[in-house]
């Protein structure tokens, strides 16, 4: 038998080091920005074309390399970093596997251009998927230049997996995000199709903070610093009232490097125990600096996680931090969790309407004439009701409405008994027994398949704003809106640009109050993120169930019965009335016979 076994060629093996290191742009903006801090860069200025797709191009000032260097750069496992194994336990810089170069070269259209200090020229080198076309002598700034153009070009199946120019934007947005927080003293650029995004100077932490996030972060940073003999933590954590219910603002730094650690996370979490309300997230930066020999970088190719030879120590100390951060700034909540923070306004404050019209228009999902098989639960025995259970929920199962929900026959219907319970449920009687609504997950129902009709057929009314709303956005955020302007405004808002990452709110969506414009469309695009990150939905179908969400009523929110009827019977006409679009039910039924069992 021959033998079948052989090496594979540089060209191949490169292609498979990639799929590990280089696994979209952002990854690719990782390496090269690592490779000029390594490089003491005091500049670095990152150019995009296309979300990195068709260029990305990292210019710095740092030292530059030799011709040689240049040349060995490209090779696999060529590296300044490390000379033995013990250097893998004592290692202070960002890169040091030697395959980042290499890898991209393997992957992309790559050209380089360096120049040492003390040179009057550099090098120019190009290289296309592995193979270097050429190599000479060239006049350039000292430092180096590396631009990847058209990456993946010679792996399409790879290519097709990238995501849209805005998702793929957000995650070069993450990185440069986490580099520029890491080395404040650094001054970095990121200009996007000609647009300069970020310009950030050489800062203290705090200042560099602010220049990334905003303003409105200047009043929340608490500092935090404390320093033991294995460990010394410095950095800041964010006030309660500013935490968000998206996970993204966490940055947690060892040596400088960037990390993931649910372990550390749980016990900066811990320190806000009580202070925050449910399901939302504290910003933080903080700052772990220990002696190399007690960590190992070397466990993942991004080297976004690491260990630690005593993690509970570790844990022990950042907690105790936190703690003590939160503890002398004198944090308390600033949020009162049973305060109504819904986004609809007071029904009694809606002027020129009564009370039962204005509940009629917000909780309408379909014309009055469309809602023959709720009225025929009133009439009648009714057909049964297959429940339409979304994914990764309770099994299908069959409810049986009885007829007329145990009215007597002279008693109208407006006048049966309904009541909220706790101003969070509203309970009815019903021939087999009590239903009990959960009046949020109700509304969201409603107001989703309302929602995801209008911006199906196009057909939302939008009410003009008396006081347009200015809104300023991250650049992620910005380019994210902008594409996909056109199906925000089929929800019914009307929106244009009006400065540098600034947008002008000009109209909501009808039979929403016009008085919090900026607050509805923030909470918008962060409940879309959310949902983005979370599940895999449709453009549409994602806007509909962000806008839901944000728009409904709330748990603690005091109901008229007359809007508490208005709810149950908007809810029966829509078509899946059991679950909200996040699949939670709407109501339960609590059957008679089981009650009385109650008793016996």
């Amino acid at each position: 038998m021959p033998d079948i076994i052989q090496l594979l060629p540089d060209s191949i093996a490169n292609q498979i080091a990639a799929g590990e290191v280089v696994q979209r742009p952002a990854s690719a903006v990782k390496e090269l920005m690592e490779n000029s801090i390594d490089a003491d860069a005091t500049h670095i200025k990152l150019i995009l074309k296309e979300a990195g797709k068709t260029l990305l191009q990292v210019i710095d000032n740092g030292k530059g390399m030799s011709e040689t260097d240049a040349r060995m750069s490209l090779e696999r496992h060529a590296t300044s970093k490390i000379r033995s194994a013990e250097d893998l336990f004592t290692l202070h810089t960002m890169g040091f596997r030697g395959e980042a170069l290499a890898s991209l070269a393997a992957v992309s259209q790559m050209e380089m251009k360096t120049r040492l200090h003390d040179q009057e020229l550099g090098t120019l080198v190009v290289v296309e998927g592995s193979d270097v076309k050429r190599q000479e002598p060239v006049a350039c700034e000292a430092g180096t230049s590396i631009s990847v153009k058209n990456l993946f070009f010679n792996i399409p199946a790879r290519r097709n997996f990238l995501k849209s120019n805005a998702n793929e934007y957000q995650h070069i947005v993450d990185e440069f995000q986490r580099l520029a927080l890491a080395h404040p003293e650094v001054g970095f650029q990121l200009i996007e199709t000609d647009t300069l995004e970020y310009d950030l100077h050489p800062a203290k932490l705090g200042q560099r903070i602010v220049n990334i996030f905003g303003k409105p972060y200047q009043e929340q940073l608490a500092a935090c610093q404390e320093e033991t003999p294995l460990v010394k933590i410095t950095g800041y954590l964010g006030k309660p009232h500013g935490a968000k219910k998206k996970r993204g603002e966490q940055f947690l730094f060892v040596n400088k490097r960037f990390i993931r650690s649910a372990y550390l996370n749980h016990a900066i979490m811990g320190a806000y125990a009580g202070l925050l309300p449910e399901n939302t997230f504290p910003f933080y930066v903080l700052f772990i600096e220990i002696d190399p020999k007690h960590i190992d970088v070397n466990v993942h190719p991004t080297k976004t996680e690491i260990k630690f030879d005593d993690e509970r120590a570790v844990y022990t100390v950042m907690l105790s931090a936190a703690r003590q951060a939160l503890g002398a700034h004198n944090l308390t909540p600033a949020i009162d969790f049973d305060a109504d923070v819904n986004i609809i306004s007071k029904l009694s404050q809606a002027s020129n309407q009564t009370r039962e019209a204005y509940f009629e228009e917000r909780f309408s999902a379909v014309p009055r004439s469309s809602r023959e098989n709720w009225e025929r639960l009133y009439e009648g025995e009714a057909p049964a009701v297959r429940l339409n259970v979304p994914p990764d929920t309770t099994p299908v199962q069959t409810l049986r409405f009885e007829s007329a929900l145990n009215q007597q026959a002279d008693t109208p219907l407006e006048q049966k008994t309904c009541f909220q319970l706790h101003n969070r449920y509203i309970v009815k009687q019903v021939k087999s027994g009590m239903m009990i609504v959960d009046q949020q997950a109700a509304h969201e129902r409603i107001l989703y398949e309302k929602f995801l009709t209008q911006v199906k057929n196009k057909s939302a009314q939008s009410q003009q704003s008396l006081f347009p709303q200015a809104i300023t956005f991250p650049a992620a955020d910005f380019a994210l809106v902008l594409e996909m302007q056109q199906e925000i405004e089929s929800l019914g808002f009307r929106i244009e640009v009006f400065g540098k990452n600034t947008l002008l709110v000009n109209g909501v969506p009808g039979n929403i109050p016009a008085s919090r414009e900026k607050e509805l469309f923030e909470g918008l695009i962060e409940q879309f993120k959310i949902n983005q990150a979370e599940l895999s939905l449709p453009l549409r179908e994602n806007l509909a169930r962000a806008l839901a969400r944000r728009a409904a009523l709330k748990a603690g929110q005091v109901l008229a019965r007359e809007e508490m009827q208005a709810l149950i019977d908007n809810l029966f006409v829509c078509s899946t009335p059991n679950y909200a679009p996040d699949g939670k039910p709407t109501f339960f039924i609590f059957e008679l016979n089981k009650i009385e069992a109650y008793f016996r």
